[in-house]
Formats: structure tokens, sequence, C-alpha cells
């Protein structure tokens, strides 16, 4: 299982605060899936996510990011992957509807993959039977399988999650901060801060960390796996790297949790 990201810690940690397992990942392989985002990136595909998450953001909430603290955290992000201005804002009116065409629906689809490996795909469409017929194809050409709704996200908790860079703030002023936020958890290493925070805390955490002047890189609901599954089989280990990324550079998929963690030992041998 991953080690937890270094203390940050320098006191003992208030009573409200409890240390959550990491999301699946938070090893080396973390490092492989950041690789993949600086490509996905130079392809536009992070793009495309963001567009999706603005979208939905203006669709929910309406198009003025002061009066909508999802668009905003959305549009936030979005610069922060350099997005184009036209981008985002093209993507508020297709959300808002200025555009016309179908609307952006959020649908989530839970299902098994290779070596009892778990899967929450969160998909942003405008075309439902689309999706699903897709999501299923890929599951069962990939070792895997579609499951019921509850099926698989009994295994993870719900949490809201901000991203801050490391250089932005120290971990000990970032700790007073969020407790007096109202976070559950903080952890870091040398590229940034996990804050994680209760559901429906996380907007007014948020909203307090920027009235600091902190910023932040992303502020979202996340899925966390409450016992990781390590991979430390070869062929599986590359089963399960490829499943998961089929799913993650499927154009619907807006966001994508699991529950594996990759055997160090064997991260040099799975190509990124």
């Amino acid at each position: 299982m991953a080690q937890p990201y270094p203390a940050v810690w320098s006191r003992p940690l208030p009573p409200q605060f409890v240390i959550y397992p990491l999301m699946a990942g938070h090893n080396k392989w973390s490092k492989v899936k950041h690789i993949k985002a600086r490509v996905d990136a130079v392809k536009g595909r992070v793009f495309s996510k963001c567009a999706h998450e603005i979208a939905l953001a203006a669709r929910a909430g309406g198009g003025d990011p002061a009066a909508n603290a999802r668009l905003r955290s959305a549009i936030d992000h979005a610069k922060s992957v350099s997005m184009p201005k036209d981008n985002i804002e093209r993507a508020i009116k297709k959300g808002t509807g200025e555009l016309g065409g179908d609307a952006i629906q959020e649908v989530t689809y839970e299902g098994y993959g290779p070596g009892g490996t778990a899967f929450i795909v969160e998909m942003a469409t405008d075309n439902l039977n689309r999706s699903a017929q897709d999501t299923r194809t890929i599951f069962s050409k990939n070792g895997g399988s579609i499951g019921t709704p509850g099926s698989v996200s009994y295994q993870f908790d719900r949490k809201g999650e901000i991203r801050i860079p490391a250089t932005s703030i120290s971990a000990e002023k970032l700790m007073d901060l969020a407790i007096e936020a109202g976070a559950d958890d903080i952890q870091s290493d040398d590229d940034e801060h996990l804050i994680y925070t209760a559901p429906t805390e996380l907007g007014s955490v948020a909203n307090i960390l920027r009235d600091r002047e902190i910023s932040l890189t992303s502020e979202k609901l996340v899925s966390i796996p409450q016992t990781p599954i390590l991979i430390d089989d070869l062929i599986i280990a590359r089963q399960v790297v490829k499943i998961y990324d089929v799913i993650d550079d499927y154009q619907d998929t807006h966001n994508l949790f699991t529950n594996f963690e990759i055997a160090e030992e064997l991260l040099d041998q799975i190509d990124p």
C-alpha cells in the first residue's frame, strides 16, 4: 500500500482532523499519471475536461462566476492549465444554452477491472445512450465488466478535495488556515497540498482560502478508496493501467476514480 505523504504537522492534530487513506495511485504511479496529464494537455484532452466542467457548472448555477462558486473554481482550473479565454467563454455559453445543441449531462458508471479492481467513472455527455454503450464496450474489451449503481461505490468515501501548488504557501501556514476553515485533512508533497473536506463543506472551505488570496489549482468532489488494492503481478498491472488509460481517454470521461496501486518494482516496466 502506498505510504502517506510526508507529515506536515508540527504539533498534534486537532480533534476534528481525520487522516484518510490516500487516493489510489498516490505512489509512483501518480507520477506516471502526471506525465500523462501533461501529454494530454498538449493534445487538448485537459481542455476538453475543463470545458465539460465549466459547461456543467454554468448549466447548474448560471454563467456568472461571481454568483456561482463551482463555475468560478472551474474557470480557475482552466486558467491554471492555460486554457484560452475564448474556449472558456464558449464552454460557459454551451452550459447556459446560448449556443444551442444538446445539453451536457452528468452520469456516473461503476465497474470492475482486472484483479478485482473497482472503477467509478463520472462522465459529461450530450448523448447518454452513446456513453452507456461505449462504457460497456470499453470494460468488456479490456478484461472488466460494468456494474450496477452502488456495486463498487460503497468501497469509496466521498470527500471534497482542494489542490494548491506547494510553492504558493507553506504547509505550516496552510495547516492553520485549514483548521480555521473546517477542513478534515491536509496532505503535502513537493508539488502540491491536498486538502480534504466533508462534501458539504467543500465550497465554504475553498471560499475561505480564496478570501485569504490563496490560489487554488482545483476544487471538486472525489471518491477515495477505503482499502486500496496493491497490484504486484506485472500482467495484471499492465491490464489495469490499460483499462484506466482507455477509460480516461474516452471523450466523455470527466473524472475517474479507482482503488488500485501499482507495486513500485513494476512501475519501470509499464509504459506511461
